[in-house]
């Protein structure tokens, strides 16, 4: 039979332990904004070389757009050098040609959600950032807040939010490149938007183009392609991971500094 406990107990379990994780995600050394594949990557890294992590992640699940594949087609594609961030991680993929891989979408993203929260990497889901912390002009922390009062009438959204604190954030949230944006409404720096899908071209310059945006602020994955106008890979999603380990080693060598 099961343990006798009920609904006050187990009502009381969830909201103790929720605050309790809540409280220790207020100071961080890193917040990522956005938990797809960028992001979790970039966690993974972070968390692995001993950094304190949040995600932020305002849909229910991490994993961004990779859940789907391509035109709902539940495989992705990566292409060489991506595979390596994988392999790192002990993920598998198929190569199906020379430097062509293909993975089940639903298989990596739980792998990276599930290797990212093994290295410590605290994820807040259904939270969305609805500003950033500007001390002295450094980007020193982001303001959360429930991604559901978004869907509320207008008289009912004037809900405060509250902040989590962090030596540096990430912008990771993709197309919308909202992190960099809430700057860009400020004056302080200019997003391009994304250019046309271009797979060749693409990824090689998302992982260049991956770091400091501002001080204290990074971007990876697809909110590089936003901020610099560089084309879009569609399905093929090596740069994501190559881009989320990039802004790691950037992130670290400037804390260590």
């Amino acid at each position: 039979m099961f343990v006798s406990y009920g609904e006050k107990e187990v009502s009381l379990a969830i909201v103790d332990r929720f605050y309790e994780f809540l409280r220790s995600a207020i100071v961080s050394d890193v917040v990522i904004v956005g938990g797809g594949p960028s992001g979790l990557v970039a966690g993974y890294y972070l968390a692995k070389a001993g950094k304190k992590v949040v995600v932020v992640e305002r849909n229910n699940a991490p994993g961004g757009g990779a859940w789907s594949g391509g035109y709902m087609m539940n495989q992705l594609t990566i292409r060489a050098p991506g595979d390596e961030v994988l392999r790192e991680m002990e993920i598998e993929v198929d190569e199906v040609q020379p430097g062509l891989f293909v993975a089940d979408a639903q298989y990596v993203c739980a792998s990276l959600i599930s290797k990212a929260i093994s290295q410590g990497v605290k994820i807040l889901n259904l939270t969305y950032c609805e500003d950033v912390v500007l001390k002295d002009g450094v980007v020193s922390g982001v303001v959360i807040n429930w991604s559901p009062i978004q869907y509320l009438p207008r008289p009912m959204r004037t809900l405060d939010p509250i902040v989590l604190e962090a030596k540096a954030v990430v912008d990771g949230t993709g197309h919308d490149a909202s992190v960099v944006s809430t700057l860009e409404k400020r004056g302080l720096v200019k997003i391009v938007g994304e250019g046309a899908m271009h797979i060749v071209a693409s990824e090689d310059r998302v992982v260049e183009k991956t770091g400091k945006v501002f001080p204290g602020l990074y971007v990876c994955g697809m909110s590089v392609s936003a901020v610099y106008g560089l084309p879009r890979m569609g399905p093929t999603f090596g740069s994501m991971y190559l881009s989320g380990r990039r802004v790691a080693e950037l992130i670290l060598k400037d804390l260590e500094e």
